[in-house]
């Protein structure tokens, strides 16, 4: 069966996800994030969650290595950092408010919730890699979250 991928993207883009930047510290130590909405809960016992990377990107190594990463749960109002972490700028981090989760992981200042993860394992899926992590810590904050739906950010509310 051939499927158009486009169309296909367009039939995902149904679905209203929350945005995510996922950060870690590579070898050197220093401080590596990137925009994902392909976050998704496990289970409760144990507490494990996931999120998936393309198999192409250049953080992919720093990913599989890393011994903690912290999934940072975005607020409606940190539309910005998810572009940042999106595009390919040298220093994702310049200038920016952040404190170090477990593992050096770092925590972006003003989300709406984290979860500082020991990486668990990885499984191959088709162009990405899908990382489980266990949950050793989180925090939650009454914001409200940042969405995508229809190929564009969206607010609680919105239609």
């Amino acid at each position: 069966m051939s499927i158009d991928t486009r169309e296909f993207r367009q039939a995902l883009g149904c679905f209203a996800t929350g945005i995510t930047v996922v950060t870690a510290r590579d070898g050197a130590g220093l401080p590596v994030g990137l925009t994902a909405n392909s976050f998704n809960s496990v289970s409760l016992d144990p507490p494990l969650v996931l999120w998936s990377l393309s198999l192409y990107s250049n953080k992919l190594a720093v990913f599989q290595n890393c011994s903690h990463w912290t999934v940072n749960v975005l607020a409606a109002d940190q539309q910005g950092l998810s572009q940042r972490f999106a595009q390919s700028e040298s220093d994702r981090f310049a200038g920016l408010a952040y404190s170090d989760g477990l593992g050096g992981a770092p925590r972006l200042d003003g989300c709406c919730a984290y979860f500082e993860c020991r990486n668990e394992t990885h499984y191959a899926g088709g162009d990405h890699l899908i990382f489980l992590g266990e949950v050793e810590r989180f925090e939650r904050h009454d914001r409200p979250p940042l969405l995508y739906f229809g190929g564009r950010y969206r607010q609680l509310g919105e239609v």
